[in-house]
């Protein structure tokens, strides 16, 4: 299976006022059939991570008001990713290090964040996890 190949617009030009060539397009994708396991499964938790911390508002200067603040959302991002990781850890090698103190940032985080926080074990993701205080 590969990834869907971009096209390009017939008149599109590069950055540079050229016009955009079909092996610099080529040269971006990979077919998927090329990628190592471990590499998709980084690169999604890494996906689930970043799109959680932007719903908690770790992107901006003040969480608390940050706009795409959104709790529920967040909740879900982090079980997910709790997921992936829990189910994928034998395969993640020295990734899986990381990607688990990742996740438990984010579980703190949102637990920091809730104006009525979860009791132990009952956060997001904790269920695959084990409780995160």
């Amino acid at each position: 299976m590969s990834e869907p190949q971009p096209t390009t617009p017939p008149n599109a030009t590069t950055g540079a006022g050229e016009p955009a060539h079909d092996a610099d397009v080529d040269l971006n994708v990979r077919d998927l059939s090329d990628v190592p396991s471990v590499e998709v499964i980084s690169r999604a938790a890494v996906m689930l991570m970043s799109a959680a911390a932007e719903k908690l508002g770790l992107a901006g200067d003040d969480p608390d008001s940050a706009p795409e603040r959104d709790l529920d959302e967040a909740r879900r991002l982090i079980t997910g990713l709790a997921g992936l990781i829990t189910a994928s850890v034998e395969y993640l090698g020295p990734h899986a290090g990381p990607l688990r103190e990742g996740l438990q940032s984010l579980q703190r985080a949102f637990r920091e964040s809730s104006t009525h926080p979860d009791a132990p074990g009952q956060g997001p993701g904790e269920k695959y996890t084990g409780p995160v205080y």
